[in-house]
């Protein structure tokens, strides 16, 4: 929910209440072929009451290496504002491996059908692998919606992300990664989730098998490569994204260590913080 703001004669009371938006990096995708997406970072999102000249810690969390040759996507990292803390997405698995946990979790690899549950009230979990047959890996987790299993024909798509109005404006952040597939089948990727889930690679060879990587500052996860070949990389999961929304009458100071910056939208002030670890504090 917004900051809620009384009017007394046609001006806003400051209720010293910011809105936040803590997404965290996404996770990388599977290496080779057959193997999972990166699950999403973390979202959270809710207000809570700050105290004027004090500082509150604010990172954003990176997002997770792609796999190499024939591994697992890693783990992207946390991102934090005061308390809150949003859960790192899971990197996409391996062969016969289950998908990595997180905020939302990594797809499963092929041989291994486990749905990896991701964390309560931050995201979803990631779809399983193919039982047998083609050799195809699941989605990674989405903010908004799990991600999809592989079948015998085809990988799991990414999961959907979520969209927020934080800033003024609606915006989908934190999709899945594509999963990925080493043998028959369409030869078009699989698609990432909705607000910056990467495709897979295409299927056929080439430097296109490799997995795209997340979005930038959406907290999205990679998608895994599709090749026979173990030379071909999963995408590596987006960075995450730090936004707080609160009263214009008040002014924000962002530490050394951020990189940010800080926009009108009506009664509030909204501040976006792309990078970094530092603190920050208002007057």
């Amino acid at each position: 929910m917004l900051n809620t703001i009384t009017a007394i004669n046609g001006a806003p009371v400051d209720v010293k209440t910011v809105t936040y938006l803590v997404i965290a990096g996404g996770g990388g995708g599977a290496a080779y072929g057959g193997l999972g997406g990166g699950g999403a970072g973390g979202y959270r999102t809710d207000s809570l009451v700050y105290t004027l000249a004090t500082n509150y810690t604010v990172t954003v969390g990176a997002g997770g290496a792609g796999g190499l040759l024939d591994t697992s996507g890693s783990t992207g990292s946390a991102s934090v504002f005061s308390t809150i803390t949003s859960t790192a997405g899971g990197g996409g698995a391996g062969v016969g491996n289950a998908g990595k946990s997180g905020g939302s979790s990594g797809g499963s690899g092929f041989n291994n059908t486990t749905q990896t549950a991701g964390t309560s009230g931050q995201g979803n979990a990631g779809g399983g692998g193919s039982p047998s047959g083609t050799a195809a890996g699941g989605g990674g987790g989405g903010a908004g919606a799990a991600g999809v299993s592989a079948t015998s024909g085809e990988a799991g798509a990414g999961g959907n992300g979520t969209a927020s109005s934080i800033t003024g404006t609606s915006v989908t952040r934190a999709g899945g990664g594509g999963g990925g597939k080493n043998s028959a089948g369409t030869t078009n990727p699989t698609p990432g989730g909705s607000g910056g889930g990467g495709n897979s690679g295409t299927y056929g060879g080439g430097s296109a098998a490799n997995g795209v990587d997340g979005t930038v500052n959406t907290g999205s996860g990679g998608g895994a490569a599709s090749s026979t070949n173990s030379d071909r990389n999963g995408g590596s999961g987006g960075s995450g994204i730090v936004i707080l929304r609160y009263a214009v009458a008040r002014t924000i100071t962002i530490g050394g260590g951020l990189t940010g910056s800080t926009a009108t939208d009506g009664a509030f002030k909204v501040t976006t913080i792309t990078a970094g670890t530092g603190n920050v504090s208002w007057a």
